[in-house]
């Protein structure tokens, strides 16, 4: 039986609320390049708001991962190191 791969879910929920709350934000920034791409608006108004989302979406990934990453290191758990190199492969995707 082929063994599972560490996993870890992100207990601190002030990180959990900060990246939801910052996911929102950006979801709404989606619909407003939606609506600003059906009204004609002008590509540099469009871009902007596109890596306003970007930032935004990259900036929840690494919290995700760095307070993840943090919680593992000091849970000190026996497969806290193969979930430390999960999560760095994780981050360095995001790169």
């Amino acid at each position: 039986m082929a063994k599972a791969s560490p996993t870890h879910i992100l207990q601190d929920q002030d990180q959990i609320d900060a990246i939801a709350k910052r996911m929102k934000r950006a979801q709404g920034q989606m619909g407003a390049v939606v609506r600003m791409l059906e009204e004609g608006r002008n590509c540099e108004d469009v871009v902007t708001q596109l890596a306003a989302i970007n930032k935004a979406v990259t900036t929840s990934g690494f919290t995700l991962i760095s307070a993840s990453l943090k919680e593992c290191i000091e849970d000190n758990k026996n497969n806290s190191q193969a979930v430390t190199e999960k999560l760095q492969k994780l981050f360095l995707s995001l790169a």
